[in-house]
This record gives C-alpha cells, sequence and structure tokens, in this order.
C-alpha cells in the first residue's frame, strides 16, 4: 500500500491548518491533492497524496490536469470577448447562428451561457425524482466509459442527440446544468469566427494572459508532463477493475469539460478575468448577472458561480472533474484573494468520492476566505 505523501517544504510548516486540510482529503479517499493560495500573507503552495498509485511522489504543484467543467468558464469569457467584437449578440437567438440544427427560437445564448435553455443534457439527465435518462454511450459510465474512451464525438453529433430528447423545460423558465449549452457555444463561436475553438481560445485568452500550460486539446488524448495520473474503477465479474485513464479523448465532453491547464494558469485567469484585465467592466457584470440555481448558496452568472459566504462577502468561482482528474478555482471580486487546487482520484460510476471532494473543497474555501 502506498503511504500518503505530505509537501516537505517549508511554506507547508507556514500555513499548517491548510497543509491538515489536503492530508484530510487525501485521508478521505482522494489519490492526490495541491493547492495554490494567493492572499494577504502572500503564496503559498502545497500537496499531499500521490500523483500515481504504486509510487511514492506527492502529485505536481504545477502539473497538467484536465479541469472539467472549468472549461465552461472559459469559453463564456471567449463567447464575451467576441460579444465585446460584435460577432456575437447575448440575447440574439442561438438558431439564427445555427440554423441548421432546429434549434428552439426562443434560447439565446444568453440562456446557453447560464444553463436555462432547458436544452438536454448528453452525459445525462437527472431527476428530482430519481430518474435518469441516459445520453451518449460514452458516458454511460463503468466498462463502456473505459471501452470508449478513444472514441471521437463530434461536437454536432452530441448536439444533435441533445436536441433529438425532450427538453427539460421551456426556455427561459428554470436552470439546469447542461453541458450541451457550452458544446452549442462552441459551434457558435467556431461559426462565427470561421476558426476553431482552440484557434480562438489561444488568440483571445492562452497568449494575452501567458497561459503555458493551458490548451483546448479536441480531441488529442495526450497530457503534457508533469501530470498526475488520473483512474476509473469498474466492477467486472464481480470484480473491480481500476485502470489508468489519463490519456483519453476528451471529445466525448467537448467544450463542457475538454480543457487542461495548471494551479498556476488557473489563478492567472480568473484573476485576470475578475479584474477586467480579460473583459471590459460591461461585459463582465453581464458575467456577473446571476440566478438562483439548486445548490444552496449558489447563484449562476455566465460560466461562472458566485458563492455567498454571508458576512465574508463572496467568491467567484468554477469547478470540475473530468475521469479522475479536476480542479478548483475560487476569487474575491477584487481579484485580492484566490485559491485553486487539482486534483486526482479514482473515478467510478456511482461518483462514489463526489461527497468528500465537495467537503473537502469547502474546508478549504472556509479555510482560506472566512474570517
Amino acid at each position: 500500500m502506498t503511504i500518503p505523501q505530505t509537501s516537505p517544504t517549508t511554506s507547508a510548516q507556514d500555513r499548517p491548518e491548510l497543509q491538515s486540510i489536503l492530508d484530510d482529503i487525501v485521508a478521505s479517499g482522494i489519490t492526490g491533492i495541491t493547492l495554490r493560495v494567493h492572499d494577504e500573507h502572500g503564496d503559498w503552495t502545497g500537496a499531499a497524496g500521490v500523483s500515481e498509485i504504486g509510487r511514492d511522489a506527492l502529485p505536481p504543484v504545477d502539473g497538467h490536469v484536465r479541469v472539467g467543467s472549468n472549461t465552461k468558464t472559459f469559453t463564456a469569457a471567449l463567447a464575451l470577448q467576441l460579444v465585446g467584437e460584435g460577432r456575437i449578440s447575448l440575447d440574439a437567438p442561438a438558431a439564427d447562428y445555427l440554423p441548421e440544427f432546429g434549434i428552439d427560437p426562443r434560447i439565446t445564448v444568453r440562456m446557453l451561457l447560464q444553463h436555462t435553455s432547458g436544452v438536454f443534457n448528453f452525459t445525462g439527465e437527472y431527476y428530482p425524482d430519481g430518474t435518469v435518462v441516459s445520453g451518449i454511450a460514452a458516458t454511460t459510465a463503468g466498462k463502456e466509459w473505459v471501452d470508449n474512451r478513444f472514441t471521437t464525438y463530434s461536437a454536432e453529433h452530441l448536439v444533435r442527440l441533445a436536441l433529438s430528447k425532450p427538453a427539460r423545460f421551456e426556455p427561459g423558465t428554470d436552470w439546469s446544468y447542461s453541458n450541451t449549452n457550452y458544446v452549442i457555444v462552441r459551434l457558435i463561436i467556431e461559426r462565427v469566427t470561421g476558426h476553431t475553438v482552440s484557434e480562438e481560445m489561444h488568440r483571445l485568452i492562452i497568449a494575452p494572459l501567458g497561459l503555458v500550460g493551458t490548451s483546448a486539446p479536441s480531441t488529442t488524448t495526450e497530457i503534457a508532463e508533469p501530470h498526475a495520473h488520473a483512474y476509473y474503477r469498474y466492477d467486472e465479474d464481480g470484480q473491480q477493475v481500476t485502470v489508468d485513464v489519463t490519456e483519453h479523448n476528451p471529445s466525448w465532453i467537448s467544450s463542457g469539460g475538454d480543457m487542461i491547464s495548471t494551479s498556476r494558469d488557473l489563478q492567472a485567469f480568473l484573476t485576470a478575468l475578475v479584474t477586467g484585465r480579460l473583459l471590459p467592466a460591461e461585459l463582465f457584470a453581464e458575467m456577473r448577472t446571476t440566478r438562483a440555481t439548486p445548490i444552496p448558496g449558489m447563484e449562476y452568472g455566465l460560466g461562472i458561480f458566485v458563492q455567498d459566504l454571508g458576512e465574508d462577502g463572496t467568491v467567484i468561482t468554477h469547478n470540475g472533474g473530468a475521469a479522475g482528474h479536476a480542479a478548483l478555482m475560487y476569487c474575491t471580486p477584487d481579484g485580492r484573494r484566490s485559491m485553486t487546487a487539482t486534483l486526482n482520484y479514482i473515478d467510478d460510476a456511482a461518483l462514489s468520492l463526489a461527497i468528500p471532494f465537495q467537503q473537502g473543497g469547502q474546508r478549504l474555501v472556509d479555510a482560506v476566505f472566512r474570517g
């Protein structure tokens, strides 16, 4: 059995309360975690656990990680930059840009970015009564996901599949998180620019901010070194099988969560976003215009959550996971305090580490942003 490792850096001694939380998160079942904090005390990084099962090395603090749904924040910022260039209108019907898909003409770009379109989630819909409607085969989970992890899925295929299913609600009448929304936005970006979303992301976000560890890989299966390893577990003939899924084709999630980044780049991106380096004030105000969600204390703008911390104010945030990799990013509205984290773990169909993931993340938020 591999013994969980603790960061040996002297900075860990400076923030023992943070290092203790990282150690507890690893003890709860997470394979490895790294943390980067910037606040009035300066900059601090720490790590706990292991980069790879069976080895003792810590996960690299600036390692590359699949950031999952943090991709949505990047995509929303990109779409808003194109609004600023006059190429996209937030309140135009999505169907105006993509007439061939038969999108409900009441659905606007704003609704897509805010998850109020009602469009079916191609990774599956989960209803309050416990009903589950499956999406594409790649996300049925279990061995099927592992067997299909190198398959290429076009964004058009994902959108057409979603639109073939009944809508969850009438456009604009409710809120429900749907990866499909951001794949439609991806197609709109590519239609109005004539370039891939990766090219536009590089032009307007990655290059200007110098995000050397960030990419939108589309169908590329590799992840650059250094990186921690991601795992997936499934049952076969009564036995549990754990597979290294660090390399897979992220087209199954597309712009719902396909990007790769680092804790340093996530910190730089979110800080630039909230402090006006990426968007003019009027466009960031649109991004910050929120509506309630079913998640306590959380409201959703355009690609960002705003978390209410009571007397301690609010934080701008988005988190995401993608098949054994995950990332957290939080920042105060003034950009003075930020926290980003990367995780590697053993994923499974039951999402058995979801609660430890959420509880650990909240402990970190309380330690960094409260009081």
